[in-house]
């Protein structure tokens, strides 16, 4: 992708999320396989120097949200998530790196036929927050887009 539609996809979410413009969110990379969303530690650490989960937690719903968005390419959607899981499995000590993994091509397929039919679909998605190639974080949310 173009470095110009990731700066415009984080003015979206800056504009429309203003707690992503306060974690200092930052849309690092997208392609056919993943989405890749990134804050720096500042904002978002706790007493122990370490990330605040309630950051990790914000992070990899809006990998999910942004992902989808993408996706979805219907800007006039609204997209809200409906339930999550998280499973803290190490601590986050620099960059919070959060990566949404695009949804199985049948799963999308589904999601697209069923919005496009009734104005309304949910898809789950997985989203990881990794540090030097370790998983830190699993993540995964069901989000619905709402026409």
């Amino acid at each position: 992708m173009s470095a110009a539609f990731l700066h415009e996809t984080e003015l979206f979410l800056h504009q429309q999320i203003p707690l992503t413009h306060a974690m200092g969110v930052r849309v690092e990379s997208y392609d056919e396989k993943q989405l890749v969303l990134t804050a720096p530690l500042e904002p978002n650490h706790n007493h122990l120097g370490t990330a605040f989960g309630g950051s990790l937690s914000a992070l990899a719903t809006l990998a999910g949200y942004s992902l989808l968005w993408l996706l979805l390419g219907d800007r006039s959607a609204h997209i809200v998530i409906r339930e999550s899981a998280i499973r803290y499995r190490h601590p986050v000590t620099r960059t919070l790196r959060a990566i949404c993994h695009h949804p199985d091509p049948a799963a999308l397929s589904a999601f697209r036929t069923i919005f496009e039919e009734t104005g309304k679909a949910r898809l789950t998605l997985q989203v990881t927050i990794e540090e030097d190639e370790r998983t830190c974080v699993e993540f995964t949310g069901e989000f619905v887009a709402l026409k």
